[in-house]
């Protein structure tokens, strides 16, 4: 599922942490003109990146495999309409929390299975690779959370894959893709046992010059794990706690 390769349609400057994608769509009731296009861009794009969190919860509801298809998709195009840009809630605060309200919501109401496909149909304005989020929803190991509980989880660790495709892109437009492939272990708790000898042998450098590469590549994912962050809450102040919330939802289960 490659729900990441869109990043250079990002909209530009939407990087500056002080003014993150979540915030312009928040303002986006008052916007007009290009700045209502890139409220609009900044949606579709964090919709593109954090869909799957969403399908799963619909599964996790009890919806079969092709309502679930049919309901994320449906959702998506009925949130992107011009005038839905005008229901997010401020005081909501966080992304997340405003898309499974914003579920709930449908789901509960007049847009049913089977009015899925109706909605659906023709107007796709995000790509959802559905099929392959069902593949890897089989991988899934088997576990007793909420479809809450596992929305959480699966909202970090999409966030976590996101920043690390983001990460994968710098050092490929440096023309470090093997070394980030050899380093890669670096972010888990794997990384003690990485053999910075060979390591170092393969990129014609000395293990220490390794060791500090592999300093500074968690420094960079760390750099950006936060900027992912405040790109799906209202406000800098709230990255913290986001964080922790995340962390905390990686242990359930």
């Amino acid at each position: 599922m490659n729900h990441h390769s869109s990043d250079s349609r990002r909209p530009a400057g939407k990087r500056q942490f002080a003014t993150t994608q979540w915030s312009v769509v928040l303002s986006a009731g008052e916007c007009v003109g290009e700045e209502s296009g890139a409220a609009a861009a900044a949606l579709a794009q964090l919709c593109e990146d954090y869909w799957y969190p969403l399908y799963t919860y619909i599964r996790r509801r009890g919806y079969g495999v092709a309502d679930a298809q049919d309901l994320t998709q449906a959702f998506f195009v009925r949130l992107l309409e011009k005038e839905s840009l005008r229901i997010a809630d401020p005081q909501r605060g966080r992304f997340r929390s405003f898309l499974l309200a914003s579920l709930d919501h449908f789901l509960a109401n007049e847009y049913g299975r089977t009015q899925a496909k109706k909605r659906g149909g023709g107007r796709q304005r995000i790509s959802l690779d559905l099929a392959a989020g069902e593949s890897r929803l089989d991988l899934t190991p088997v576990d007793h959370l909420t479809p809450e509980r596992a929305f959480e989880k699966n909202w970090a660790l999409t966030l976590l894959e996101v920043v690390v495709c983001r990460l994968q892109g710098e050092f490929e437009a440096g023309g470090k893709r093997r070394q980030f492939e050899l380093l890669r272990d670096s972010l888990t708790g794997d990384r003690e046992r990485l053999d910075y000898k060979t390591i170092a042998a393969e990129l014609h450098i000395t293990a220490e010059s390794a060791r500090q590469n592999a300093h500074r590549l968690r420094k960079r994912y760390r750099e950006l794990l936060r900027e992912e962050v405040a790109r799906t809450v209202a406000v800098e102040g709230d990255v913290d706690e986001e964080l922790a919330s995340l962390l905390a939802a990686l242990g359930n289960g």
